[in-house]
């Protein structure tokens, strides 16, 4: 059923992260389109402030504001393959903020069906990734949705539109100053003068989730991670879901330094792109979890989940997450992951993260009679022998046929 409104016509749903974009397309659409504008926030993590947010889209003429907590739903569709893939982007970047665009995307879409609108829009301008991952999830999921996006397709800069908003006395958001903020579950991203070109860092007064760390360093500290089946399950001990565990490694390991980077890459429009990024529960989950595989998965398994971690990480970078090749990836994944569960000893020091051990029901090494570089087990010095002639045939044929 439509929703009904004093202005006339069907709502337009909008995504709103409450930033100066989104803020200011609320007023925007509602002055030059005269419709009701409805706001949704997908909250998928990141020390979001709900409330403030929904104050300040009723403030910029909100006739209503939804809040979707997705937060599990994100782990459990998205951020899970992620660690069981291994992914990181450049072999480095483990996709902080931009992975849950699809997902948030499809709860704008759901609200719009549900209230009988047939728009949504979005606060994405032409110059970045988010603009196509809205609109290849959003056309994706349903065909007929008429998708705006004012800031892009009418080159609305940022100063005019705090010039817009000022003109009319509605509010600006804060964080309106040099360096561009997104903060998710699995990070955060800065982006500033210094990353426009490859030249330098932020500086130290930049970062957020790890600011001061190496100003006033931390003491080291041990932790124990534990994992079920690729999940992490258990931190320390204490059993907990993925958000919470997520949420507290972060503030355990942010004080560290652990986790903070400057990504240099492709973006999805094909020019080369750098932002400054912190993921201090996501550096220590992926590094914990990749030597818990070494210790449980064969070779073999482990060069093919290679790979398709790199594809499944480029299918959600660019926002194809519902590609159908993502499921058949996500299936090989999880059955990868049925003897992937023990614990991870953990060293955190100022700027390292150190393995200090691992261990597992299902441990590879355990299972050998014999001790690498000491003794055989399972096979005889013969054995050894031959199989050392056998690796040298190729290089021998190849030497002799030379001749």
């Amino acid at each position: 059923m439509t929703a009904s409104s004093p202005m006339g016509g069907s709502p337009i749903l909008l995504a709103f992260s409450g930033g100066l974009d989104t803020s200011f397309c609320v007023a925007w659409l509602k002055e030059t389109l005269h419709r009701p504008v409805i706001t949704v926030t997908v909250d998928t993590g990141g020390d979001v402030d709900t409330a403030a947010l929904e104050q300040r889209a009723l403030a910029l003429g909100a006739e209503r504001h939804i809040t979707v907590d997705a937060k599990h739903a994100f782990f459990d569709t998205v951020l899970k393959f992620l660690v069981f893939g291994n992914v990181r982007k450049g072999q480095l970047y483990p996709l902080c903020v931009g992975a849950e665009r699809g997902l948030q995307a499809r709860m704008v879409a759901e609200q719009a069906v549900a209230l009988g609108s047939d728009t949504v829009a979005h606060g994405s301008t032409a110059a970045g990734n988010d603009q196509v991952r809205f609109e290849v999830a959003l056309r994706t999921l349903r065909p007929g949705l008429e998708v705006l996006a004012p800031v892009r397709d009418h080159d609305w800069q940022r100063a005019a539109q705090v010039a817009w908003l000022e003109e009319r006395g509605l509010p600006v958001p804060p964080g309106g100053g040099a360096y561009s903020i997104n903060r998710g579950l699995w990070g955060t991203t800065i982006g500033g003068k210094e990353t426009l070109d490859s030249l330098a860092s932020i500086p130290e007064s930049a970062w957020v989730v790890t600011a001061g760390a190496f100003v006033q360093p931390q003491e080291p500290a041990r932790h124990t991670l534990g994992f079920t089946q690729g999940v992490p399950t258990s931190l320390d001990g204490e059993t907990m879901d993925a958000v919470a565990l997520i949420e507290k490694l972060e503030a355990l390991a942010g004080p560290y330094g652990i986790g903070r980077g400057i990504h240099l890459g492709e973006t999805i429009l094909g020019s080369k792109g750098r932002v400054a990024f912190e993921a201090p529960a996501a550096e220590t989950i992926l590094v914990a979890h990749r030597e818990l595989e070494k210790l449980t998965l064969t070779g073999t398994q482990l060069k093919v989940k290679e790979p398709l971690g790199l594809i499944y990480g480029d299918l959600v970078h660019e926002g194809q997450h519902l590609e159908p090749a993502a499921r058949d990836i996500e299936a090989l994944l999880s059955s990868s992951q049925a003897r992937v569960t023990g614990e991870v000893k953990l060293l955190f020091r100022p700027g390292c993260l150190f393995v200090e051990g691992v261990s597992s029901p299902h441990s590879l090494l355990a299972a050998t009679k014999g001790k690498y570089g000491e003794s055989a087990g399972e096979w005889s010095a013969a054995d050894a022998l031959g199989l050392a002639r056998m690796k040298a045939l190729a290089g021998m044929l190849h030497t002799r046929a030379g001749g």
